[in-house]
Formats: C-alpha cells, structure tokens, sequence
C-alpha cells in the first residue's frame, strides 16, 4: 500500500522548472506603441529593434503584451520585444516574457532613451539606478531590481526649462535625423556583442 501511495505521488508531482536557456536572449526595446509617437526621441528603443530585425530579417508577430521577432547569431537565439504596455508600464511585459521563454535575467538587455547623455552616446552598463526613467523604474518594480543590462541611447537635452516632456515627445531634428543610421548601427553591434561576447567585452567596445 505504501509502494502504491508512493508512486501515485511521484506521478502527481509537478515536473520540475526547465532550467533557462544559456544562449537565449530577451532584448526589450522601450518606447509607447502607436503611430503618434514613431519617430519621437521617447521611442529610439523601439528604432533600433525595429533596425535590428531587419538586419537579420526577422519578421515581427504580434503576441501578448508586444511584438516579437527572433533571430538566431553566432549560436545565440535573440528575442526581440517591443512591449504594448506604453513605456510606464513596461514592467509588465518584461516579466511576462522573462518567464514565458524562461531566460536568465543576467542575459535581458533594455534599449532606451537617455536625457543626460549627449546625443549620440551609448552607455551599457550590467545595472544601475532608473535615473528617472519611468520605463526602467516600472521594470525595476515587477522584476527584482534594477540587477539587468541596459543599453542607455543619448538623446540630448536640448530644451528650455519646463520642456522636457515635448521634447521627450518630440520627432527628431533634422541634424540628427542624418545621424541615426549610424547611431542605430553603432547600437545593433554593442547588442550583438553583449550576447555573443559578454556584457564586460561589450562594455569595453561600445562605450564612449
């Protein structure tokens, strides 16, 4: 009776958690969905995901709380995410898609816009504070801290007193316009890098 009781609770017993995948890695552009904010300085995230996919040409599917497109580099498998939650809430779909494709959060990177950058600037770093980035700050909140990869894209802070939410908003100027290809590309290569040679090797590379 006891041999049955036993192997009746064996066969009950949830399966044990897939161990995360050491070559996966979730890239979360930030930005607001919607075509009122395309080209805006908010959403440059969401430009250079939308780059990075065509790079490899991987389409993107719509999909709970976001887009997606995949693409497979050097062994490692890229999941692209642009979430739908409006960037306040970003959080949200970070969690979700940290735990649907069960990745390490050591191998999540977040793209985003930074202020106190000047234009053109790429700063990655393995963690650090939100820096009133309420993106970051939601993300911090529903995922454990603030101990993940991000990739801060400088924006500048070209606005007069009291303008930073239309600046933010804003599209951008017609100097920078020509130089996002190069920005963008610059941005794609420190996010490859950071999933084929490590966040330190990477750091080394494309800062500064």
């Amino acid at each position: 009776m006891n041999a049955l009781f036993t192997k009746l609770k064996e066969f009950f017993q949830p399966a044990p958690a897939a161990e995360p995948d050491p070559m996966k890695y979730l890239i979360v552009g930030l930005g607001n969905p919607g075509s009122d904010y395309d080209d805006t300085r908010h959403n440059v995230g969401f430009a250079i995901l939308d780059a990075l996919a065509s790079r490899y040409d991987a389409p993107w599917s719509k999909v709970s709380q976001g887009w997606t497109a995949e693409f497979r580099h050097k062994g490692r498998r890229f999941i692209l995410l642009k979430p739908d939650t409006f960037m306040n809430l970003s959080g949200r779909a970070v969690r979700y898609w940290l735990q649907q494709e069960k990745v390490d959060k050591k191998n999540l990177l977040v793209v985003l816009d930074d202020l106190n950058l000047p234009f053109g600037k790429l700063r990655l770093r393995g963690k650090g504070s939100d820096g009133g980035h309420n993106g970051l700050k939601n993300i911090d909140q529903l995922n454990g801290g603030n101990n993940y990869a991000r990739l801060r894209v400088g924006i500048g802070d070209n606005f007069n007193k009291g303008r930073q939410v239309n600046y933010v908003l804003g599209t951008w100027s017609d100097k920078e316009a020509v130089e996002l290809p190069e920005l963008y590309s610059r941005s794609m290569d420190a996010i490859e890098a950071f999933g084929t040679i490590g966040l330190q090797r990477a750091m080394s590379q494309h800062n500064g």
